[in-house]
């Protein structure tokens, strides 16, 4: 009789594994091989609506900004379509008692649904990345794979970078905000699951496991 050979079904990869993301430490990400970066969101502003004067003034900051520069930055701009209807059910939640207040308000919603009608409404997030690498902590030192080692070194060099373009935003009217721990989850969180965009998690130190993990 011959040997009957068992088939053993390959192991798959689990999606964790395509995700590069392995910590988050107060504002700065690690990554898998060791690259850390912070993240800046910055407001936006509707250029053209901006007199000739206060258009020179933006890019001329902007032009100040890219200039003072003497490391690397990654400009991310992030756009979605906005979820008007969730809004629409909050107006629907406001109780009127004066008559007129209930005609603008219905007035107003149903200028809203036309507009969503004729028109996709877009949502623009503005993002600066100042990117770590590992080559910055040495030869030596690139074989310490310590995530708190990483992060002391990725902090002392990221903090200072982190402090020009927020003043430098600043100073150009467009103000500059750090993303913290619980921003940064959720960000790359509703990155990776587009159809919950926008979701708000709990606590991050609320949960018992990562929320993602290898």
């Amino acid at each position: 009789m011959s040997k009957q050979n068992n088939i053993v079904a390959p192991v798959k990869a689990t999606t964790q594994q395509f995700v590069e993301i392995e910590a988050v430490d107060d504002d700065v990400l690690l990554m898998s091989d060791r690259r850390c970066c912070c993240i800046i969101e910055s407001s936006g502003v509707n250029f053209q609506l901006l007199s000739p004067d206060e258009q020179q003034a933006i890019i001329f900051s902007f032009s100040q900004l890219i200039n003072s520069l003497s490391f690397p930055i990654q400009i991310l701009i992030l756009s979605k379509k906005t979820d008007i209807f969730s809004y629409l059910n909050y107006l629907n939640t406001l109780n009127q008692q004066n008559e007129k207040m209930i005609t603008y308000l219905e007035s107003y919603k149903e200028f809203i649904k036309n507009t969503v009608r004729q028109n996709s409404i877009i949502e623009k997030s503005f993002y600066i990345v100042i990117p770590f690498s590992p080559l910055e902590m040495g030869a030596v030192a690139l074989k310490k794979t310590d995530p708190a080692y990483v992060f002391a070194r990725a902090k002392a060099s990221l903090y200072p970078k982190r402090d020009h373009i927020v003043k430098m935003l600043e100073k150009g009217g467009l103000g500059g905000r750090v993303l913290k721990q619980q921003e940064i989850v959720e960000l790359f969180y509703n990155l990776f699951n587009p159809s919950q965009t926008g979701r708000r998690l709990a606590p991050i130190n609320t949960y018992t496991n990562f929320v993602v993990t290898k």
